[in-house]
């Protein structure tokens, strides 16, 4: 039996909309994905500190704040501290292309924008899990 993709989802910082993020976790959840929804105004901290508990695979911060530039950043250097440099991480939200070609140089491994399909998100994660060693 296939292990489940176990995806850590959560919308950091002051956002206070998160009807983007259920349904990209509803996504998720009907591909076969275990899905660990955190909610609003999550820290780097919490999200980094959930997916060593959860042992994720992958983050998915959905960022409509425009805090996606100190966020993304801070995540991707809690997950080098424990060692996680492993976990996919992704994003969706209102970013500038400029901001997500910079944050793709960083070590985020896509973005997501408006209108984005969930067919695409799920085939990313999936595609990227085929090749991962976390799959081995």
């Amino acid at each position: 039996m296939e292990r489940k993709i176990r995806v850590i989802l959560a919308k950091p910082g002051l956002d206070g909309h998160d009807r983007g993020a259920k349904v990209i976790a509803n996504a998720l959840r009907d591909a076969g994905m275990e899905v660990i929804y955190l909610g609003l105004r999550q820290t780097p901290e919490m999200i980094v500190t959930a997916a060593v508990q959860e042992d994720a695979d992958v983050i998915s911060l959905s960022i409509l704040s425009g805090a996606h530039m100190t966020i993304f950043p801070k995540v991707l250097d809690l997950l080098k501290a424990q060692k996680m440099d492993d976990v996919l991480l992704i994003g969706g939200g209102v970013i500038p292309e400029e901001d997500a070609k910079a944050l793709k140089k960083l070590g985020v491994a896509e973005i997501f924008g408006p209108g984005s399909p969930t067919t695409r998100i799920v085939d990313y994660i999936q595609k990227w899990f085929q090749n991962s060693p976390r799959n081995q």
